[in-house]
C-alpha cells in the first residue's frame, strides 16, 4: 500500500476545494454579504491541511487499484467534511451532522435537503450548496487527473473509482487527455445551458445555480418551490439538459469525431431513450384532467421522469398527488438511473441491461445445458469479469438496501417514507413520496438515520466498492 500516494492526493482535493471556495467568497463580495471572512477562514482551513501534503511529491508514485479506491474514498470524505463548514460555521445549519448532510447531499449529486426553508439562506451560501453539484458531477479526482500528474501512468484507477458504471475506458490513449475531454464537454454543454436559461429571462446568479444542478444532475434548488416557479421555457431548457446530461458522455466524444453509427449502435443509449419515452406517455394518460392542458401534462410528465431517472431531483409539481401507476413508475425510473459514464446516479442502465439479458442466458441454458451463448452490448461480447462485477454490484446493493431500511425504521415512520428515503439517497435521487416527497425534506429523521442517508449517498455516488473496501482490512496491508 503506498500510503504517500494517498495522502499526496487527499491534500490536492483539499488544495482543490480552497480554490472552489472562492467563488462564494466573490459571490459574498458582490452581494455585499457579510460572509467574505468565513469562506476566506474556510479556505485558510483547506490549505493548512492540504498544501503541507503537496509541497513534496512522494518518490514513489505508483498507483494500482486498491490506492485508486482508497483515495477516492478517503477524499469524498474530507472533501464533504471541509465542504460543510460554511453552513456550520454560518449558523445556518447548527448541527454539524445535517451540515455534513447537505454537504454530502450536494457533492454526491442527490439533492436531498433537511432544509426546511431554502430561501432563507444567503446568495453566498446557496451559489457554494449549488456549486457542490457541479464539483461533484464530474467527479473531484477527473479534474485532478486533468491538471496534475497524480500517479504517472496508474492514474485511470482514480477515474475508474470515480467514474459511474461497470466498466471505464479511456477516450484517448492518455488518460490525462482523456480527463481533460470529459471536463471541456462537461463545461461546453453548461455553459451552453447557463446561455439558454439567460435567454429565457432569468438572473445570471439564477442561471448559474440551476445549471450547476442540471449539469450535476443533483437538483438542489434556490426556490421553496424549486423548479416550479420558473416560466415553461426555463422548464424545457431543464428537462432537455437533465436528458443530456444523464448520457454517456463518451458518446458525445464519439458525435464529435462523426462517428454516428456508433452512437446509434448504443444499446444503452437507445433504452435510456426508450425508457423515457414510454415512462413519459403512460404519466401523461394516466395524470390527464390533473392539468389544464394536454402541453402542460406532457411538460410536467417530460421534467419529472427526465428529472428521477437522471436522478436530478428537480421537481415542477407535488408528483406525490399523482395517481399510484405515475408514482410506481417514478420509483421504478429511482432504481435504473442514468446511463454510465454520466454525471447521474442509479444502478445505471447498462447494468440492467447487463442484468437483464444474464437473466436469460441462464434460464436458456437451464433449457440447453450445452448451447454457449454470450451476452452482448452494443454487438459486442461483454467479458465475463464485467458480468460477475455486475451481479456482485446487485448482491451488495440489496444487502445494503435492506439494511439501510431497517436501521433507519427505528423512527418508526412509515414503509413508503422509509423505502422512497433510501432509494432517493442510494440513488443519488432527492425527493422521495409521503414525509420526504418533493414539498418535504429530510429534517423529521434522527442523527442515526442521517449518518445513514449520509453513508447511502457516499455509497451510491462511488458505486458501492470504493467506500466498502475502506472497511476490508486486507485492503490496509502492505
Amino acid at each position: 500500500m503506498n500510503y504517500k500516494i494517498i495522502m499526496h492526493t487527499l491534500g490536492w482535493v483539499l488544495n482543490i476545494e480552497a480554490a472552489a471556495m472562492l467563488l462564494p467568497l466573490i459571490c459574498a463580495a458582490v452581494y455585499g454579504e457579510p460572509y467574505v471572512l468565513l469562506f476566506a477562514f474556510c479556505i485558510l482551513l483547506c490549505l493548512i491541511f492540504g498544501l503541507p501534503l503537496t509541497i513534496k511529491a512522494p518518490k514513489k508514485k505508483s498507483m494500482y487499484a486498491r490506492e485508486g479506491f482508497i483515495a477516492v474514498a478517503l477524499s469524498w470524505i474530507v472533501l464533504s467534511i471541509f465542504g460543510a463548514l460554511p453552513f456550520y460555521i454560518s449558523g445556518f445549519i447548527p448541527s454539524f451532522i445535517d451540515a455534513l448532510f447537505e454537504t454530502v447531499s450536494g457533492f454526491t449529486t442527490t439533492g436531498a435537503s433537511i432544509l426546511t426553508d431554502v430561501e432563507a439562506l444567503p446568495k453566498s451560501l446557496l451559489f457554494w450548496r449549488s456549486f457542490t453539484h457541479w464539483i461533484g458531477g464530474m467527479g473531484v479526482l477527473v479534474f485532478l487527473v486533468a491538471i496534475l500528474p497524480l500517479s504517472g501512468g496508474n492514474n485511470l484507477y482514480l477515474i475508474k473509482a470515480e467514474s459511474p458504471g461497470p466498466a471505464v475506458s479511456k477516450l484517448v490513449p492518455k488518460v490525462k487527455s482523456t480527463a481533460k475531454i470529459l471536463y471541456q464537454m462537461y463545461l461546453v454543454m453548461t455553459l451552453i445551458e447557463i446561455a439558454l436559461l439567460l435567454l429565457g429571462g432569468v438572473t445570471l446568479f439564477d442561471a448559474l445555480t440551476l445549471s450547476f444542478g442540471t449539469a450535476g444532475t443533483g437538483g438542489f434548488g434556490i426556490l421553496n418551490s424549486s423548479i416550479a416557479d420558473y416560466s415553461p421555457y426555463v422548464q424545457v431548457v431543464i428537462t432537455i439538459f437533465m436528458i443530456l446530461f444523464g448520457i454517456d458522455f463518451s458518446l458525445y466524444y464519439l458525435l464529435l469525431l462523426r462517428k454516428v453509427k456508433d452512437v446509434l449502435h448504443s444499446d444503452e443509449l437507445r433504452a435510456y431513450l426508450g425508457i423515457i419515452l414510454c415512462s413519459i406517455a403512460v404519466i401523461v394518460i394516466n395524470c390527464r384532467g390533473l392539468f389544464s392542458t394536454l402541453s402542460e401534462t406532457i411538460r410536467h410528465a417530460a421534467f419529472q421522469v427526465g428529472s428521477i431517472i437522471t436522478t436530478t431531483g428537480y421537481s415542477t409539481t407535488d408528483f406525490d398527488k399523482w395517481p399510484e401507476l405515475s408514482k410506481t413508475i417514478l420509483v421504478t425510473l429511482m432504481f435504473i438511473g442514468a446511463c454510465a459514464g454520466s454525471t447521474g446516479g442509479g444502478i445505471k442502465v447498462s447494468r440492467i441491461i447487463i442484468f437483464v439479458k444474464s437473466i436469460f442466458k441462464e434460464l436458456i441454458t437451464a433449457v440447453h445445458p450445452n448451447s454457449v451463448r454470450k451476452i452482448t452490448l452494443n454487438k459486442r461480447p461483454v467479458e465475463h469479469e464485467v458480468v460477475r462485477v455486475v451481479n456482485v454490484y446487485m448482491a451488495a446493493y440489496i444487502m445494503i438496501f435492506v439494511t439501510s431500511i431497517l436501521i433507519i425504521s427505528i423512527d418508526n415512520f412509515d414503509f413508503t417514507t422509509n423505502f422512497t428515503a433510501i432509494a432517493a439517497t442510494l440513488n443519488n435521487i432527492g425527493p422521495g413520496l409521503n414525509a420526504v416527497g418533493p414539498t418535504q425534506n429530510f429534517s423529521i429523521y434522527s442523527p442515526l438515520s442521517t449518518l445513514v442517508f449520509i453513508a447511502d449517498m457516499l455509497i451510491g455516488r462511488l458505486e458501492i466498492f470504493p467506500l466498502l473496501l475502506l472497511f476490508t482490512p486486507p485492503a490496509w496491508r502492505k
